[in-house]
């Protein structure tokens, strides 16, 4: 099925060419806080680069900080940055590390290695990459307090769970099962209001599990929004206390309160894995990155609380290839893997 639109004109702001971040509008290397910078986490060499977005469009090129990788060998499960940038958090496939901007270890949570076979030996080598591909996800609360880590738990047995750590120190404060999961890899989602955190573990063909904690003073609450397994958290609004989803095979978006009821759903197109909100009354998502079937990519904008579409994004340029990402201050990205460029729109007025 499919609508009939008017396009919407898309108003270029910034551009700064930053070749190898195509991970700032496909992955989770844009760390977006409330009431701070928008950063952006970009792997170079062995370092963690991290940079304010906002300097990077005034063409400021040196990071405002660099973390040196643990583990250099180590591609997958990410990092996270605390919101005064002292310290960056390293999900790795044994621990989950915290260090400083000279590399100083503050303080490490081991686990149980997400290598395969389950049980098989170390060298002893802290660089060590094991075989599989499966990975963990880890971020810092927004206040700071808290480092969320989905990682196994210690032991013989396979056990996924949602721990959560004193970001101070490293210690184990809670830890939630995951009694379903058997995880490809996850990643974390916080919620602008400052108390929830979503954790969107990926199974492959075995589907999606959604979950959604907050920190209730001493201990977390937990709850899962499983369903049929087959939606992938896409993002969070500004203005209210819900999320977006996208079906796993891209059949729908979904707008949800944070129970998991479904506010309203937009089926006219199959669906791409990025967008979100551009603001608190605009989504933006797309279709024909995963699903060229769809005549091309192209991106959409959506009403966020009806999900009812506006139009196509019409880019003075043309066609805009990849997915957008939303800011959800009336802006969104896009990124030039040919060019290597990094690029900032607005819906244009009028």
């Amino acid at each position: 099925m499919s609508v009939s639109v008017r396009p919407v004109r898309a108003r270029p702001l910034d551009s700064v060419p930053l070749p190898g971040a195509a991970s700032l509008v496909r992955g989770t290397a844009l760390e977006i806080r409330r009431d701070a910078p928008h950063r952006a986490l970009l792997l170079h060499g062995d370092d963690l680069e991290v940079h304010d977005l906002e300097d990077l469009f005034a063409g400021e090129s040196a990071p405002s900080a660099v973390f040196p990788m643990p583990w250099p060998d180590w591609g997958r499960g990410g990092a996270s940055v605390s919101p005064d940038g002292t310290f960056a958090v390293f999900s790795g496939q044994r621990a989950v590390r915290a260090v400083d901007t000279d590399g100083t270890t503050l303080w490490e949570h081991r686990h149980t290695c997400w290598g395969s076979p389950l049980g098989h030996p170390h060298t002893g080598d802290e660089r060590q990459a094991c075989n599989g591909y499966e990975h963990g996800s880890c971020r810092v609360s927004d206040d700071g307090r808290f480092v969320w880590a989905h990682v196994l738990a210690p032991g013989q047995e396979y056990e996924e769970v949602w721990s959560v750590l004193d970001a101070r120190d490293g210690r184990e404060l809670a830890r939630l099962p995951l009694d379903d999961s058997s995880a490809s890899g996850s990643h974390h989602l916080s919620h602008p209001d400052g108390v929830h955190m979503g954790l969107c573990i990926g199974m492959g063909q075995d589907g999606i599990l959604l979950y959604w904690a907050r920190w209730d003073g001493e201990r977390p609450t937990l709850w899962g929004l499983d369903g049929t397994l087959d939606r992938i958290l896409m993002d969070v609004p500004p203005a209210h206390g819900g999320f977006l989803t996208v079906e796993h095979y891209g059949a729908d978006l979904r707008l949800h309160a944070l129970d998991g009821t479904v506010l309203a759903e937009q089926d006219a197109y199959a669906w791409d894995y990025g967008g979100g909100f551009v603001d608190a009354g605009t989504l933006i998502a797309g279709t024909g990155v995963v699903h060229p079937e769809e005549e091309g990519v192209r991106h959409w904008l959506l009403d966020a609380a009806t999900l009812e579409v506006r139009g196509p994004v019409a880019y003075p340029s043309g066609a805009v290839g990849g997915p957008a990402r939303p800011l959800g201050d009336g802006t969104w990205l896009t990124y030039d893997e040919e060019g290597g460029t990094l690029h900032r729109w607005s819906a244009a007025e009028g």
